[in-house]
């Protein structure tokens, strides 16, 4: 029995949030999120191989799979310049391939395909940064697979994926950038610092300070910074802090 569409979503919610925070990196995120979905789609009914697929510079790759037999299948239509996953990504649209004994919309790959067994795909597209698109490959070994409710439920988890991801990209870049940040302000509070111990030894003002600084940077090859926190230290002996630290 499914799950009524709220239920369903809150569900693949915490899921896709519980792999966020246990997953090391990106790849092992669509890793596990790959495995995971090929594992609720395969029953009774059939086995199914996911896979996703990253199209850069109009060219196909499969960045994970749920396992060998998948990452054959995804490598097989990234071989070729058509296919539904492909179509998915372009379109930017949910493609459905019923038969492809019978569905001719892709001759050359259609007939590679089924010659490996392959009788339904689907893809969706997995929505990325604006350089990268993707998309979610689903192939089935039975014919006429993937019901509407089946396709609403990977649609939905697919979706909820997509956002934890973009979400996750996001915050590390923030956390990159307020560590940068830091990094920064440290670097200029010591170089303040030096400034104010060559005004007052020398007497001069700041603008001279900063020159004589920058002077014997140049003159002993080693970093402003470096040069700055090696002065406060010769005459402090507790290090550097920032405005903002108490």
């Amino acid at each position: 029995m499914l799950d009524d569409p709220d239920t369903a979503q809150q569900r693949h919610l915490s899921t896709m949030q519980r792999l966020v925070l246990e997953s090391e990196d990106i790849s092992s995120f669509l890793q596990d999120f790959t495995e995971l979905l090929a594992d609720r789609l395969t029953g009774p009914g059939g086995k199914r191989w996911c896979a996703i697929t990253l199209l850069r510079d109009r060219k196909a790759a499969t960045v994970v799979s749920s396992g060998p037999r998948a990452r054959e299948f995804d490598e097989l239509q990234s071989a070729f310049t058509h296919g539904p996953c492909l179509t998915a990504i372009s379109e930017g649209a949910v493609i459905r391939a019923g038969d492809l004994r019978t569905d001719d919309r892709w001759p050359e790959y259609q007939q590679a395909a089924v010659a490996r067994g392959v009788r339904s795909v689907l893809g969706l597209p997995f929505a990325l940064d604006d350089d990268a698109r993707a998309g979610v490959n689903i192939y089935s070994e039975v014919p006429h697979d993937f019901t509407p409710e089946m396709i609403a439920s990977i649609e939905l988890e697919t979706k909820l994926a997509a956002d934890a991801l973009r979400l996750a990209v996001r915050l590390a870049s923030q956390r990159e950038s307020a560590s940068d940040l830091r990094a920064a302000m440290e670097s200029r509070t010591v170089i303040d610092l030096a400034v104010g111990v060559i005004m007052g030894q020398n007497r001069c003002s700041q603008d001279d300070a900063v020159s004589i600084l920058k002077a014997a940077s140049n003159h002993r090859n080693i970093k402003l910074r470096e040069l700055a926190a090696e002065l406060v230290a010769s005459v402090s002996s507790k290090p550097a802090r920032t405005a903002f630290e108490s």
